[in-house]
């Protein structure tokens, strides 16, 4: 090991050593990644959906290698309707049957546990062939922690499989990160078959992989950290929103990380910055630097975001350009 990994280590160790983490130890070199990209729900100028520019990156980010995620933030999951999101999911089976798809629920603080509309939605991303992903909930996060498991238990029990969502409240008001014990029993739960990870916090995403690799190894940590998305390197896979802004390079990065190329580091390196730029807050504004970005590669004729999402500053764009312009070429 190089001295500047030992020392690296000895820093990151005297973080967390408290808690018998050594994410050196941790590393997973030549890894096969899992990769899922959100896919953004372009706009038109006149506020509907461009629908030829959301079927285009679907393909998009299938002919990469990755598999698309709809109906979640990206795809402003909290703000269309029943029909856009049953619109969404005809026109993604149409490229794929490898896709997942937010189960999502809209309620309000004090409301009970909803598990009836859970099933409602889960079931209409099933009858197209997709995984629901579920979205937290007042009533899910409100309730006590047995609850909590018992009812993703519930839930999983009326599919084939589905993913967890751990959400900071930063991006949400409904959203939860569990506590370990909770964590515990959702590995528990067979049909339970991943969770998308996003605290924005390394220790509690590295103590869920060492959960994880006693307790159930094929389980899957999905990080949501689009501030840290080397997290693939100590064994989590991803979900995240940043992978739709280039889902061809994240590809090319999981590639390289398992042919054990260092030009991983380069690739994930002008990743991470354009995540740091982009996921600066207003966080929801991520989407239109997304379709800013996307129409700079040539990819959507309009920039224009949700009308309830916010925006960007026109002056984005001259940045956004000189990252396009940068990005490591083949």
């Amino acid at each position: 090991m190089t001295p500047v990994l030992v020392a690296a280590g000895k820093n990151i160790k005297s973080v967390v050593g408290d808690k018998g983490i050594d994410p050196v130890s941790m590393l997973r070199p030549c890894r096969k990644i899992r990769g899922i990209s959100a896919i953004l729900l372009p706009f038109q100028e006149n506020g509907d959906p461009d629908w030829a520019g959301f079927s285009a990156h679907v393909k998009r980010t299938v002919s990469a290698g990755l598999a698309p995620a709809v109906n979640m933030d990206t795809g402003y999951a909290h703000l269309i309707d029943d029909a856009t999101r049953t619109h969404v999911l005809e026109l993604t089976r149409a490229e794929t049957d490898d896709f997942v798809a937010g189960a999502f629920v809209g309620d309000n603080p004090g409301e009970r546990f909803n598990g009836d509309e859970y099933l409602r939605q889960m079931e209409n991303v099933q009858s197209y062939g997709g995984v629901p992903v579920i979205f937290q909930s007042y009533g899910l996060t409100g309730q006590n922690e047995e609850d909590i498991v018992s009812g993703y238990a519930k839930l999983a029990e009326n599919s084939a499989g589905i993913i967890g969502f751990e959400l900071s409240d930063v991006f949400a008001p409904f959203g939860k990160i569990y506590s370990l014990d909770v964590y515990r029993g959702l590995l528990d739960i067979d049909r339970l078959i991943g969770a998308k990870h996003s605290s924005l916090n390394r220790e509690l995403e590295w103590e869920r992989l060492r959960l994880r690799d006693e307790m159930r190894p094929d389980f899957h940590v999905f990080t949501g950290n689009d501030l840290a998305i080397d997290m693939v390197m100590y064994g989590s896979d991803y979900l995240l929103g940043l992978s739709t802004f280039a889902p061809d390079i994240f590809a090319r990065r999981d590639a390289a990380w398992a042919d054990g190329d260092p030009a991983f580091y380069e690739l994930n390196d002008w990743l991470q910055y354009l995540g740091f730029l982009t996921f600066r807050p207003p966080v929801p504004a991520y989407k239109h630097s997304a379709a800013m970005f996307l129409k700079l590669r040539g990819y959507l004729d309009c920039d224009d975001t949700h009308p309830e999402s916010p925006g960007r500053p026109d002056s984005d764009r001259e940045i956004l350009r000189h990252i396009v312009e940068q990005f490591p070429q083949r």
